[in-house]
């Protein structure tokens, strides 16, 4: 913005000097040929009454004495054909102010004048002169370098005043950048100085009042995300007591493992809603879990729900340990909802492989069925074709996200659906 300012103003004043210094100039060339032209006339008139008057010897006289005083070559031409002072030849000009006609005439050399004088008994005399074109132009060249400079120094001094200006403009506009930039690096804490004109001192104050406001608009979404799973623990308490009471120490032992895991889960949301107040996890390395371990952990929950429902279990699970960048928590979610989008989307007796692969980049997590498969746009969140929330796929992808990976869908060999999670790996220390 400083430089398209600075060659704005640059352009500007170039124009401007330019329709004020080259009349100026041609004015001033003007102005010294025409003083060139009346200090050659005074001369010469100085000779009409003694060419009017005068025998020839006063004439040639006088003539070698204004000759040596002016530098000019002078002649005088008489109606007798005798020329005095500077023997030069008759020009046109000089026919002419023979006649009567005093004029003044450019040559190559300069400019020449002619002076008619009448009252001679003989007829009428002529006067020459020749301006030469040094004293024409004396003095133009050095008033040109003087214009010259004066608008260089204009120029600069406009370029220099553009500057300045334009810091006023910049410095608040890069601030404004920046504390933008913190904002959407989740420094909510960021805000800008009012400064440089009123338009930008407004702009200023709407981000600020912008920032106030998320930080109100995710404060009350905290609250209400904690005060929403706080209010699960009674259920959960619930239910952990009704599995307490069941007859089968099996089914009970389950239940229960099933309550703790979901109990976890709603601890782990109460704290993140309520104390993180930092940028999200981008699964820099710091947190870190087993995928071998919570892949098998949570295909072996979901495998008794297969038996019931007649559904075939493959698992193909790489040897652990397997650190991927992604919570514990979070990667439990992200199987539990691919592997829940199964049992709700296709139906029973469906069979489905998990597949956990180890690779240079992480680890790849993939679960296919032989079902419908998975409609196109289904990813998007809140999107569901069965009635459910819409959130499982999103909930996958972003966790997949979280380590610095992704989410592929794609087709299976029997036109079944294949969600792939590639995970990155763990930071090592």
């Amino acid at each position: 913005m400083r430089r398209r300012l600075a060659l704005l103003v640059a352009a500007t004043t170039c124009l401007t000097l330019v329709a004020f210094l080259v009349p100026l100039a041609l004015l001033v060339r003007t102005v010294a040929e025409d003083r060139a032209t009346v200090r050659a006339t005074a001369d010469v008139q100085g000779l009409v009454p003694v060419v009017g008057t005068a025998d020839t010897a006063t004439i040639r006289l006088t003539v070698e004495q204004l000759t040596a005083e002016s530098g000019r070559p002078v002649s005088v031409y008489l109606p007798d054909g005798t020329v005095l002072g500077a023997q030069e030849p008759r020009t046109a000009a000089v026919a002419l102010a023979a006649r009567g006609q005093s004029l003044t005439a450019e040559l190559d050399g300069g400019r020449e004048i002619v002076i008619a004088v009448q009252g001679r008994p003989d007829g009428t005399g002529v006067i020459r002169t020749v301006v030469p074109r040094a004293d024409v132009t004396a003095g133009v060249a050095r008033a040109w370098l003087v214009l010259a400079a004066l608008g260089i120094v204009l120029v600069l001094l406009g370029l220099a005043v553009a500057d300045r200006l334009a810091r006023t403009l910049v410095r608040p506009i890069t601030e404004l950048s920046s504390v933008s930039h913190r904002l959407a690096n989740a420094e909510l804490t960021a805000r800008a100085e009012p400064a440089g004109p009123p338009e930008l001192r407004e702009v200023a104050g709407a981000l600020n009042h912008l920032a106030a406001r998320i930080q109100v608009l995710l404060r009350e979404e905290r609250e209400q995300v904690a005060d929403l799973s706080h209010r699960l623990r009674t259920p959960l308490t619930s239910l952990r007591l009704e599995a307490e009471s069941l007859r089968d120490p099996d089914d009970a032992a389950r239940v229960a493992a099933a309550v703790d895991g979901l109990e976890r889960a709603v601890t782990g949301l109460i704290r993140q809603a309520r104390w993180r107040s930092g940028p999200a996890d981008t699964g820099s390395g710091t947190v870190t879990a087993d995928a071998a371990a919570i892949v098998g952990e949570r295909v072996a929950f979901w495998s008794v729900l297969a038996e019931d429902t007649g559904r075939t279990v493959t698992l193909d699970l790489a040897a652990g340990p397997l650190p991927v960048a992604v919570p514990a928590d979070e990667l439990a979610a992200a199987v539990d909802a691919l592997l829940g989008n199964v049992f709700a989307h296709t139906p029973d007796g469906t069979g489905f492989t998990v597949r956990l692969t180890r690779e240079a980049a992480g680890a790849v997590l993939s679960v296919s069925d032989a079902g419908p498969g998975i409609p196109a746009g289904l990813i998007a969140r809140g999107a569901s074709r069965a009635g459910s929330t819409g959130l499982g796929l999103d909930i996958a992808r972003r966790a997949a996200q979280a380590s610095g990976g992704r989410l592929d869908l794609g087709a299976g060999a029997a036109g079944g659906a294949v969600v792939t999670l590639r995970f990155g790996p763990a930071a090592t220390s």
